[in-house]
C-alpha cells in the first residue's frame, strides 16, 4: 500500500504503526491546485534535502536522532483523468492505515507531508474524531473556506470548509497568516472569531490553550513570506518569517500537540533548494514539539 522512499534525516522505515513515535507519511497530490503545480514532489523533496541538515535543533535544544522516528513512505495516488479519484485512492488508505488504532493510547504522532493543502483532510478528520475538544491550528496565506473550487469538492482552496463539516461546539479553529480570501470568507472568520490579526494576538491565544487540550498545527508553507520560501504554489506578499514560526514552535512544546501536516511545498518552483531546506527545518522544529515530554 505504502510506496518506501529515502528516509527523513535519521528516521527507519515503517509499513505500519506499531510503535510509540513519530510517524512521518507523504501524500504527494496537487490535482486541483490552481495556480502551479508541483506540490506532488514535496514530500519527496523534503527527504531529498534532509540527509544535508543537522538534525539538531539550536532553537529548542533537542536532537532529533535521539528520538523514536519512522517514516512510513508515501500513500498510493492514483494517476487517472479523474482528479478527485485519485485524491480518494489516497484518502481512503490513509483511512486503512490508521482507522483501527487509538493515536494517543499507542502514543503515535502523525505528521503529513503534502502535496497541496487538500491532503490535510484525512489526517485532521481522523484527529477531530479521536479528540471531541482539539484544537486546530491553521496558518496559511489563504482562508481555504470556500464551498469547493474550480469544480472540486474537496479543493485546496476548501480544505478548512470540509474540515467544518466534521467540527463540534467543543472543538476549536484558530487562523493565522490569512492574508487572502473572498469577502464571505473574511466574513465568516470575523463573525466566527477564528480570524488572528496580529502575531501578538495569535501567539497569546495559543499559550493560553490549557496544557491538556489536544492541539493539531495544519501548516500551509506560503504562509511564510515568499521571500524567504518562493518554491509554493500560491505564494502571497506579506507573510511571516522562520524566527516567528519558531516563537511559536516554542509555545507548543509545552502543549498537547497530537499531530500535524505540513504542505504546499513545490520544489520546482524554487532552482535554488532553498524553498526545500527551508521547509525541512520547519519539518525538523514540528518533529521535535511533537516528540516534547511535557512536564
Amino acid at each position: 500500500m505504502l510506496k518506501p522512499n529515502e528516509l527523513f534525516y535519521q528516521s527507519k522505515f515503517a509499513e505500519s504503526l506499531d510503535s510509540s513515535g513519530v510517524y512521518l507519511l507523504g501524500f504527494g497530490f496537487d490535482g486541483t491546485a490552481c495556480f502551479r503545480k508541483g506540490t506532488k514532489d514535496g514530500p519527496d523533496g523534503l527527504r531529498d534535502v534532509s540527509d544535508g541538515i543537522e538534525s539538531y535543533s539550536p532553537y529548542l535544544d533537542r536532537d532529533i536522532s535521539e528520538l523514536p522516528l519512522f517514516d512510513l513512505g508515501n500513500l498510493p495516488v492514483g494517476n487517472t483523468d479523474d482528479i478527485e479519484q485519485n485524491w480518494w485512492q489516497a484518502v481512503n488508505s490513509f483511512r486503512d492505515l490508521v482507522h483501527e488504532i487509538n493515536l494517543e493510547e499507542k502514543g503515535i504522532k502523525l505528521l503529513t507531508l503534502g502535496g497541496e493543502h487538500s491532503i490535510a483532510y484525512a489526517p485532521i478528520v481522523k484527529m477531530l474524531q479521536a479528540y471531541p475538544d482539539l484544537v486546530i491550528l491553521h496558518l496559511d496565506a489563504h482562508a481555504d473556506l470556500r464551498d469547493g473550487y474550480e469544480g472540486f469538492h474537496y479543493s485546496h482552496a476548501s480544505i478548512i470548509r470540509r474540515v467544518l463539516d466534521h467540527m463540534s461546539p467543543d472543538q476549536e479553529l484558530i487562523q493565522y497568516g490569512i492574508r487572502s480570501g473572498t469577502k464571505e470568507e473574511y466574513r465568516y472568520m470575523k463573525e466566527n472569531g477564528t480570524l488572528s490579526t496580529s502575531r501578538k494576538e495569535f501567539l497569546e491565544k495559543v499559550e493560553a490553550i490549557s496544557k491538556d487540550r489536544p492541539v493539531y498545527l495544519t501548516l500551509d508553507l506560503d504562509y511564510f513570506d515568499p521571500s524567504f520560501l518562493p518554491g509554493t504554489g500560491t505564494p502571497e506578499p506579506g507573510g511571516e518569517d522562520f524566527h516567528s514560526f519558531i516563537s511559536l514552535v516554542k509555545i507548543l512544546m509545552n502543549k498537547k500537540l497530537v499531530g500535524a501536516d505540513v504542505v504546499e511545498l513545490s520544489p520546482s518552483i524554487d532552482s535554488t533548494g532553498n524553498s526545500s531546506v527551508f521547509a525541512a527545518k520547519v519539518v525538523r522544529e514540528l518533529i521535535l514539539a511533537l516528540s516534547e515530554k511535557r512536564k
